[in-house]
């Protein structure tokens, strides 16, 4: 872990942030995720369990898939469901899924690669680990982010986004410690390649043992934290923080992550994801698979999906295995 990687990061584009000590975003809070199964049976981590919605905005639920390593027949993914309001972001750190969708599309993404999916109006789809993973068993890690969409953006036309992990815009910091993949969004004038609905930022970096890095962050946008592997501190006063614990930062211009000097056994590496994003300050009304800004709309999705305006099932669907 990860897949995407260089070897010597001081060949990249630096980032540089302000050293003044007003600008840092101090950190309000650090949360641990709950464990729970997604699908037909996957184990998660629920990032953003506990954090108030105000905190998260325009963010909904992170779900942090695995780190895990499958024996044959283990690996698992998830049933036919809809979606409606809201866009859906799996990012594939190590491993492969599939991806199928009630209108035809579909894919592959594997080893740093992210598919970017809006919902919008509602759709039908699908993941799975292909059979290759299922009959062999191997390493599977990842994430799901859930982006919501405005009022104005819920009944947009669906739309994906496959992002190569070749793509990815790669950076690192000001002292060649830390290695910044950029996957959407602007930092320090470099842009990702996902494109957005609602502005947002989204980083994966890795941390070297005792490096810290500091970037700039928009102020009038939420910063939020997340450990994948590894430990250290986040913010100016180093609060410490852990694999599966979310950071929670309160206003300023920068935010900052240090790695411990010492790592553990498994992972060598502090790796974080760095969320940001516009605040969309509209009512929020979300159950299951639908995020709408109101129970009427709520109710109207899930009767649009049971009569089957959210499409149908192919008869033929693709080959996917679900099961071992």
């Amino acid at each position: 872990m990860p897949a995407i990687t260089v070897e010597n990061p001081l060949t990249l584009p630096r980032v540089t942030a302000s050293a003044e000590p007003s600008a840092a975003r101090p950190v309000l809070a650090v949360t641990t995720a709950p464990s729970g199964f997604e699908g037909e049976g996957f184990p998660v981590r629920r990032a953003f369990a506990g954090i108030r919605y105000d905190h998260l905005d325009p963010f909904i639920m992170m779900d942090q898939m695995g780190e895990v390593d499958y024996a044959p027949g283990e690996p698992k993914g998830t049933p036919w469901h809809p979606h409606r309001g809201f866009e859906t972001v799996t990012y594939l750190i190590d491993g492969t899924f599939v991806h199928q969708d009630s209108e035809g599309g579909g894919g592959t993404i594997q080893n740093g690669d992210t598919q970017w999916m809006t919902a919008g109006s509602g759709l039908l789809h699908i993941e799975a680990p292909p059979e290759e993973l299922v009959m062999n068993g191997g390493l599977f890690h990842g994430l799901q982010l859930w982006v919501n969409l405005p009022a104005a953006m819920k009944m947009t036309d669906p739309r994906y986004q496959d992002i190569r992990g070749g793509e990815v815009k790669l950076l690192t910091s000001a002292d060649g410690g830390a290695l910044l993949r950029l996957i959407a969004g602007d930092l320090d004038g470099h842009q990702g390649p996902g494109i957005t609905h609602t502005p947002i930022t989204m980083l994966h970096a890795t941390v070297s043992p005792g490096a810290q890095v500091t970037l700039p962050w928009r102020r009038d946008w939420n910063a939020l934290a997340y450990v994948l592997a590894g430990r250290g501190t986040v913010g100016a006063e180093r609060r410490p923080i852990h694999l599966g614990q979310t950071a929670v930062f309160g206003s300023g211009e920068t935010i900052t992550v240090r790695a411990d000097d010492v790592q553990d056994s498994h992972h060598a590496t502090l790796d974080v994801v760095l969320l940001g994003g516009q605040p969309i300050r509209e009512p929020m009304a979300h159950y299951g698979p639908f995020v709408m800004n109101s129970h009427a709309e709520l109710v109207q999705a899930f009767e649009d999906f049971q009569s089957g305006r959210l499409g149908r099932i192919p008869a033929t669907p693709r080959t996917v295995a679900t099961e071992g």
